[in-house]
């Protein structure tokens, strides 16, 4: 996978707002860019992201169909969480599909990186395939917010209801998606 290109950091004149939350931050500032134009811009910083494609040794595809406030729905998307401080992507997938799921994995492959949304977001996700799954005894945890209902799917279905459109996919997900159809394709 080709890494990002190496940063070309703005400089920031004066920082004119700032909102910080439970895992993200707001900021307005004045920038004057790499081509010397100066402008104000909002920025939501972001630590980072892990998501994981977890496929089942007979195909099967674990996804959860979870609600998000933002949009007011339930939407389908693979497991994946907010790197939590100095945590590596790595551990920090192991513990959001353990937490999310209910499996663990024992093989991981990486599948690169994501920006979702580089206009207004310094977001980066760390996509994995996770196999060689283990179903564990004890019911996920999740977050006491979270609303996540664990389904298992076929490949067919999936590929039905991306193209379908018939039920909600975030971008993250059928970017992973496609990243993991090439790997597994060879």
């Amino acid at each position: 996978m080709t890494p990002l290109l190496p940063p070309e950091p703005s400089k920031i004149i004066k920082n004119l707002h700032s909102i910080n939350s439970k895992k993200i931050n707001f900021e307005i500032n004045k920038y004057k860019l790499p081509n010397g134009i100066e402008n104000d811009f909002g920025v939501i910083r972001h630590p980072g992201a892990s998501l994981a494609i977890p496929i089942k040794e007979d195909g099967t595809i674990i996804i959860l169909r979870q609600y998000r406030f933002a949009i007011s729905r339930r939407i389908l998307e693979f497991p994946a969480g907010t790197l939590e401080e100095n945590e590596k992507p790595l551990a920090s997938i192991k513990r959001e599909l353990q937490e999310e799921s209910g499996y663990k994995a024992e093989k991981w492959d990486s599948l690169g990186l994501l920006v979702p949304c580089p206009g207004y977001s310094d977001e980066v996700i760390h996509l994995f395939l996770a196999r060689d799954l283990t179903h564990l005894k004890e019911k996920p945890k999740g977050d006491e917010d979270e609303d996540i209902e664990i389904l298992e799917i076929s490949r067919n279905e999936l590929e039905r209801l991306i193209s379908s459109g018939d039920e909600a996919l975030d971008g993250k997900s059928i970017t992973a998606w496609h990243r993991a159809c090439q790997f597994l394709n060879g």
